[in-house]
């Protein structure tokens, strides 16, 4: 029995990454995991640096990083507008290593000039891209 599907858009402010059906798709919501199906309730939501995790129709998977944005729900379309959105096999594990180090670094060390908030947002991003890494190597 074929799944029930629903369209999928997933861009940034650079380019669109996936425009087509999907099954299911989880998201990182300021309010924690959203997992979104077809048929879902209306909503509008942040996104948290994390992952969009997209099945596509006929159940291949497709993962990519988000550095935050919005996600809308709508009876039949789901739209993921990032601020930035990379393909899991298109990150760089050892630039998204040492971006964690840095910013690990900068909350050790502070001094008055640094922007704590800048900081603790550069790990998290750092964090997320290092886990999407993660999870395309074990998809493949």
């Amino acid at each position: 029995m074929a799944a029930i599907t629903f369209h999928l858009d997933v861009v940034s402010a650079e380019k669109k990454l996936f425009s087509g059906r999907a099954e299911s798709v989880q998201v990182s919501g300021s309010e924690g995991e959203l997992g979104i199906h077809a048929g879902h309730t209306p909503l509008l939501t942040a996104i948290t640096p994390g992952m969009v995790r997209i099945i596509k129709q006929h159940g291949e998977e497709e993962i990519i990083y988000l550095s935050g944005g919005m996600l809308e729900v709508q009876p039949s379309t789901v739209t993921v507008l990032a601020d930035t959105a990379i393909r899991g096999e298109d990150l760089d594990a050892a630039k998204a290593a040492e971006a964690k180090r840095q910013a690990e670094e900068q909350i050790q060390n502070q001094h008055g000039d640094i922007d704590f908030a800048q900081a603790a947002s550069d790990l998290a991003k750092a964090i997320a891209q290092l886990r999407v890494i993660e999870l395309t190597k074990k998809s493949r």
